[in-house]
């Protein structure tokens, strides 16, 4: 029985998922797989037996990945699932920065009490009258999965869309309107977008993509909108810009001490996946890769590991994680060859440094074979499965 720890609450239609094979809860000892969504793991030990990790969302920040790649434990997300949570709150905070709306509900909820109130209305809502997004342009910073789906929701409300991000995947193109402009020079956007809305990842290449030089970029008034991480805006130069007015409106899922209560700020307190049906979805994905690997070694949406599906065509899998270096699997085929095992299929999938290597056999391989391919220098994990 593998044991599946949970940490967080996790929906109950993703644990529903779990068949009889499986024992869940959030007090195991010696678990072969995590489950989680916010809580820290770097400080957590990555015992031997850990198999697996997934993340119930995108992000996987708050997972100690080197760690897990140096153990051969997979770290799985769930891209997509909360996309169109997150899409829908993303429109929320363009319509809220394109219309003076959060102002004019502050004001209008403090009226409590006056007779007058219906009159004062007509004379107040000039301060609040803000702008159509019709004809006005949106750049769209990562196309993923939830960036690909606020750019072609914005031409529906009559929107230019220019996206940039130059590691689109093929997937992700096809996904993408052709009416939207795909610029290859993000500075292009900056100077054209009337609105910028931030869907990168959190790493060291995109932390502070939002900074004083490439806001000196952009056009006076530019309203920018962050749901993806808060370490993509730099907050003392968004300040600095908020102030002078070279920033109309700074929408973000990510309020930080600085910002919060700025009259240009609108602070959202991380909502965008937060809706029953996203944590339902997230859950599901993330039941589903850990059953799939830890029944038939099939990689699907790791973050630290090749992606690798292959049909289970054999009575029995032997799944290697190792080094991407020449003649791995010559010595991997030539410890089973040793005892006449016959390969029926072989599928070997690398990224990076890191590489994975699935054989399919007819007959059980020995625990001899199984050991000697354990002590191959660069040999990360070894795991067999029976069909």
């Amino acid at each position: 029985m593998y044991k599946i720890k949970l940490y967080n609450n996790i929906a109950q239609k993703g644990l529903d998922r779990f068949n009889d094979r499986f024992l869940v809860g959030d007090d195991l000892q010696e678990e072969d797989a995590i489950i989680v969504r916010s809580a820290n793991l770097h400080d957590l030990d990555y015992a031997d037996n850990l198999k697996a990790i997934a993340r119930a969302g995108a992000g996987v920040n708050n997972i100690d990945l080197e760690t897990c790649t140096q153990k051969g434990i997979v770290v799985f997300n769930t891209p997509g699932a909360n996309s169109n949570a997150v899409k829908e709150l993303v429109f929320a905070g363009l319509l809220l920065a394109s219309r003076d709306i959060y102002h004019g509900i502050e004001w209008a909820k403090s009226q409590s009490g006056n007779e007058n109130l219906s009159k004062d209305v007509e004379k107040q809502k000039k301060k609040y009258a803000g702008n159509e997004i019709t004809g006005k342009t949106l750049g769209v910073i990562g196309l993923g999965a939830i960036g690909i789906q606020v750019a072609n929701l914005a031409l529906r409300f009559g929107m230019q869309v220019e996206g940039y991000d130059p590691y689109i995947s093929v997937d992700n193109a096809w996904s993408m309107s052709r009416w939207v402009n795909h610029v290859k020079d993000e500075k292009e956007l900056f100077a054209n977008a009337d609105y910028i809305s931030l869907h990168l990842p959190l790493m060291d290449s995109t932390k502070n993509t939002i900074n004083k030089e490439t806001i000196a970029l952009m056009k006076d008034g530019v309203k920018i909108l962050n749901f993806a991480r808060g370490g993509l805006v730099n907050d003392e130069d968004m300040l600095e810009a908020l102030n002078s007015g070279k920033v109309a409106v700074y929408v973000t899922d990510f309020p930080s001490p600085l910002l919060a209560d700025h009259p240009h700020v609108i602070p959202i307190p991380h909502l965008g996946a937060s809706t029953d049906e996203s944590e339902e979805n997230c859950a599901i994905k993330a039941a589903d890769e850990v059953m799939e690997y830890l029944t038939t070694g099939n990689i699907i949406n790791s973050v630290n590991m090749p992606n690798a599906f292959a049909p289970f065509t054999g009575n029995y899998r032997i799944c290697v994680i190792h080094e991407n270096k020449p003649k791995m699997i010559s010595q991997i085929t030539d410890k089973l060859a040793s005892e006449d095992a016959n390969i029926e299929n072989l599928l070997n999938k690398s990224k990076k440094e890191i590489a994975y290597t699935i054989l399919d056999l007819d007959q059980k391989p020995s625990e001899k074979s199984i050991n000697e391919i354990k002590e191959i220098r660069g040999v990360v994990r070894v795991e067999v499965y029976e069909k």
